[in-house]
């Protein structure tokens, strides 16, 4: 390429003006066969550095590639965890829901029993009193006397009956 050029520009160096000078022909000229070996060599070379290129090119990629697979991945990692928290969320809220509802369930079962229970006991308590007779009392001891209560109940109806007792006190 710089066969085929005669004049070159030369840099300003310590203000010198641009001057064209003329490069003389190379006087000795490789021969062609040389010529041939030293194209086949640049090529080469030349091969040697566009390869060099395009395998840190690839390399290259290949890393942000990587890096972005590795977003990716955290990214999906995230969303399932928070599918997940999520899904187990609203699981705890049914199974909470669940068990408050047969809670609920057996509590109403066991008022009903247990309102079945006292009508149960106050239709035999009241039947015993009936057949059997009740005695319900109370006292007052004062200072000389002895003071009774008593109500009998029987089927036919209630007896009351009191008394003051004198106490005997000795000297």
């Amino acid at each position: 390429m710089a066969e085929d050029v005669n004049t070159v520009e030369t840099q300003i160096v310590d203000g010198a003006d641009k001057k064209a000078r003329q490069i003389p022909r190379n006087q000795n000229k490789p021969s062609t066969s040389n010529n041939q070996e030293v194209i086949k060599i640049q090529a080469w070379w030349r091969g040697t550095l566009v390869r060099r290129t395009l395998l840190h090119a690839v390399i290259r990629a290949l890393i942000i590639q990587r890096w972005w697979k590795h977003i990716l991945t955290k990214l999906m990692e995230r969303r399932r965890r928070t599918a997940l928290e999520t899904f187990t969320r609203k699981e705890w809220a049914a199974v909470k829901l669940q068990s408050w509802v047969r809670m609920w369930r057996i509590r109403r079962r066991y008022c009903r029993l247990l309102n079945a229970v006292r009508i149960i006991q106050a239709y035999w308590r009241c039947h015993s009193c009936a057949s059997q007779g009740f005695i319900k009392g109370q006292y007052r001891v004062t200072a000389n006397q002895l003071h009774l209560e008593l109500e009998i109940l029987l089927g036919s109806g209630p007896c009351i009956v009191t008394e003051c007792i004198p106490l005997p006190i000795k000297q």
